[in-house]
Formats: structure tokens, C-alpha cells, sequence
């Protein structure tokens, strides 16, 4: 999404590629994830590691948890390409660095990017200007949600294969969903190709969250509400498996953020560790 008045990336967009290149900054060798495209994408005053979001102690498990998110679904995509699946579709991807980052992957891909029509051509405009272009493979697929409008129908009208197996992702989006919204894209994938695999990001209820997290997410609740974009579902696990199942798909799994934490900061002695309370749904056709 995008503000209409300055037509700049919404405030979470922007947040989660600064703290993608603030890990880069700050944060010491290895990085679970190198990616400072979308602060190139964003282009942001010199000061803006000075924000008080961008605080590299306050910030720091929120930051781990982006790049943690980032990189379990980059393993699962490169993983799945290497086996043949050549469709990658990103439901709600906002300022998404997988193109850019990784052309090598990206280019055996069809790979289609669905957002609000404001962010891609935010973002169109931007690859441009910025000489990255927007390769055959890459679809910017624009979607006025608002409007009531379908992505399934965009998706297949931009060349989508529906007969063919996919990668579908959805991070940081079920929050902003009704329970019915997520199970009719639920049933959708669950109608997918055989080797279809899907990732689903979902919030954890405030008393399955660990007792120092639960402020965190108290603050994002209350600035998601404040900014007009509220939360309105939470799901734990068993509740989110049952309606992946209702949907159709029986084989789902529940990958939890201590999951996520151990594969990716086991070794790290800076401390660095990502905050709970995202959990993935991960679910193959």
C-alpha cells in the first residue's frame, strides 16, 4: 500500500526495508539476510537510521524477525525452484527484494508481485529509475483490493498458470484479514497444481506470545489501529492447521518462530534473536 498524498510506501512497507538494511548496518556477520535494495527503493533522508523505529536496541528482535521471515521463505523458493516449480507468487509484496537480489533463482521463475495498483507503480517507477528495469520474468500484478477486486482473476489474466505447480507467500498480510478472506484464498491454493506450496504468516493471540514480546505487540496493535489498517484476526495454531484443513489442505504444518530463530541465530553470540508472536502455516497441494 501507498500514502496518496505523497505517494511514498506505506509506513510498514518502508519499516521492513530499513530494518532489512539496518541488520546489514548493525547487526554483526552473518547476516541472515543481505538486503539493502529496498532502502535503495525507498530512498529515505540521511537521517533515517536515527528514527526511533529504527533504534538498533529497541528494535532489535522486531528487525530478526523480519529478515527471519525473509529468508525462511527465500530457502523455501530456491528449494522448490531447484525441484522444477517455475511459478513464485508474493500476495501482498509490497517493497519485495527477491527479484533484485536474487536474479539467478528469480530468472528461472515466472515471478508475480500482487499489491495495491499505488505500490506497483511506486515501485514500478523505482526499479526503473534505479536501472534494475523490469524483466520479462517479473510481474507487477496491481490489485485494488478496496475495490472489491479479485487477484485470482488478475493473477491468471497476467499469465499465471494454474495447471502448473506454485510457491504462493503471504507475510505480514493475515492480520489485516477476516477469517473468510483467508479461508477463500485458503481453498484457492488448495485448488492448486499438485506441488503447490504455500507460506502464510499469521499473528499469534496476545496470551500465546512470550511475556516480553507482549508489548511489542501491543504497540504494533495499537499503531496498526491508529494508522487506519487495524488488526482484526489472530490465530493459534491448531485454530489456523483446522482452517488450512477445511480448506482442502490436508497437508499443512505449523512452523513456529522458535523454529525460525533456532535455524537462523543458533550461533550468533551478539544476541541477536527475533521476537515471537509470527508463526508460518506451510501447506503443500
Amino acid at each position: 500500500m501507498t500514502d496518496e498524498t505523497t505517494g511514498a510506501p506505506d509506513n510498514t512497507a518502508v519499516r521492513c526495508a530499513l530494518w532489512r538494511a539496518m541488520h546489514v548496518r548493525v547487526d554483526a556477520a552473518p547476516h541472515v539476510l543481505e538486503d539493502e535494495v529496498g532502502l535503495r527503493l525507498v530512498a529515505p533522508d540521511a537521517d533515517w537510521p536515527r528514527r526511533p523505529d529504527m533504534d538498533p536496541e529497541a528494535t532489535s528482535a522486531f528487525r530478526a524477525a523480519m529478515v527471519a521471515r525473509a529468508r525462511f521463505v527465500e530457502d523455501l523458493v530456491v528449494q522448490q525452484a531447484g525441484r522444477g516449480v517455475a511459478q513464485y507468487v508474493v500476495l501482498g509484496a509490497g517493497l519485495d527484494t527477491f527479484a533484485q537480489r536474487r536474479p539467478e533463482i528469480a530468472a528461472r521463475l515466472r515471478l508475480f508481485e500482487i499489491d495495491q495498483p499505488r505500490t506497483q507503480a511506486f515501485k514500478r517507477r523505482r526499479l526503473v529509475e534505479l536501472g534494475y528495469g523490469i524483466p520479462e520474468w517479473l510481474h507487477l500484478v496491481p490489485v485494488d483490493f478496496e475495490a472489491g477486486e479479485s487477484w485470482w482473476e488478475h493473477l491468471t489474466a497476467a499469465g499465471f498458470d494454474p495447471h502448473r505447480p506454485a510457491v504462493i507467500v503471504s507475510t505480514g498480510v493475515s492480520m489485516y484479514l477476516s477469517e473468510e478472506a483467508t479461508a477463500a484464498t485458503l481453498r484457492r491454493v488448495a485448488a492448486l497444481a499438485p506441488g503447490s506450496t504455500l507460506a502464510m504468516t499469521f499473528l499469534l493471540p496476545a496470551d500465546l506470545v512470550d511475556a516480553s514480546d507482549r508489548p511489542g505487540l501491543r504497540a504494533s496493535t495499537d499503531g496498526a489501529q491508529a494508522s487506519g489498517t487495524p488488526f482484526v484476526s489472530f490465530y493459534a495454531p491448531q485454530d489456523m492447521l483446522a482452517l488450512a484443513r477445511e480448506a482442502g489442505l490436508q497437508d499443512a504444518r505449523h512452523v513456529a518462530g522458535g523454529v525460525l530463530a533456532a535455524r537462523y541465530f543458533a550461533d550468533r553470540t551478539d544476541g541477536l534473536r527475533p521476537s515471537s508472536g509470527e508463526d508460518f502455516l506451510l501447506a503443500t497441494v
